[in-house]
């Protein structure tokens, strides 16, 4: 099915939800990336800000990562200076482009607030795009003319909720999947645009994830283009569909370290 049939003759007008949290590295270079193309009109960001300070932030890594929260918190340090040793002119390029678009990045404490909603139908967008935000509601995700794509690191609808690339390595899964969806009602629910795979398959963790973030960002854009060229094709979700996963806690993740090297010494076997 194909929910838009007409090309538009202009750039697309598109927006991006996001949460403060979230602004990580990728984030910035998919928001450069919308920026960059001539196709696109970038025409800002709505980001969910909870928790205002550092020590606030911390406080909720804490909370939902247990004895975890101080080595993620330092992992994410440490991947910053690491990424700006390895490619300092890339990374010094990023920051100066992302600077150029900064005042365009709303934050509010209620992303579905009167005053947000406000400004953003007054931005008049053909499209939203969701990229780590909170769960949004139909009053904001269908403000867009033609709603609002959202990208998921799993399978659907076989892998729903939250960090489902950890589970899908956690379970044995060969590949991991990212997904552009259209944004319904429910939990990773909606229509597919696009899918692709990451082989996992005897893989680390975090360099599976990196390639799948890339392979997204890529991806999310084609959707985008899809869309304005009025040929996106919009798919029903087939198959088992699973509970939504839950954020893995300490124990999880210690599980999974577990797993890792039960099956390589299995297979060195």
């Amino acid at each position: 099915m194909s929910l838009n049939h007409t090309e538009l003759k202009r750039p697309i007008r598109v927006v991006m939800f996001g949460s403060d949290h979230a602004i990580n590295p990728d984030t910035k270079r998919f928001m450069c990336r919308l920026e960059e193309h001539p196709e696109i009109e970038f025409l800002g960001a709505f980001c969910q800000m909870e928790f205002a300070s550092w020590s606030a932030r911390f406080q909720d890594l804490r909370k939902r990562r247990g004895i975890l929260a101080m080595p993620l918190l330092a992992e994410r340090i440490l991947e910053d200076i690491f990424r700006f040793l390895l490619h300092p002119r890339e990374e010094i390029v990023l920051a100066k482009k992302f600077n150029s678009i900064s005042e365009r990045i709303h934050f509010a404490q209620n992303i579905h607030s009167p005053e947000v909603l406000q400004q953003l139908s007054e931005l008049q967008p053909d499209l939203g795009l969701i990229y780590g935000s909170p769960i949004l509601k139909p009053e904001l995700f269908e403000i867009p003319k033609m709603g609002t794509l959202g990208i998921h690191h799993g399978k659907v609808p076989e892998y729903r909720g939250s960090k489902t690339t950890f589970w899908m390595m956690y379970n044995g899964e060969p590949c991991v999947g990212v997904t552009i969806q259209k944004v319904n009602k429910g939990l990773d629910t909606g229509s597919i645009v696009k899918t692709a795979e990451v082989r996992s398959y005897r893989r680390a963790y975090l360099p599976v994830l990196r390639e799948l973030e890339a392979l997204g960002i890529d991806l999310y854009l084609q959707a985008v283009l899809d869309l304005k060229h009025g040929v996106a094709e919009f798919k029903p979700q087939t198959g088992v569909k699973s509970k939504p996963y839950r954020t893995p806690k300490t124990a999880d993740y210690l599980r999974f370290l577990a797993l890792q090297i039960k099956r390589r010494l299995i297979l060195s076997k």
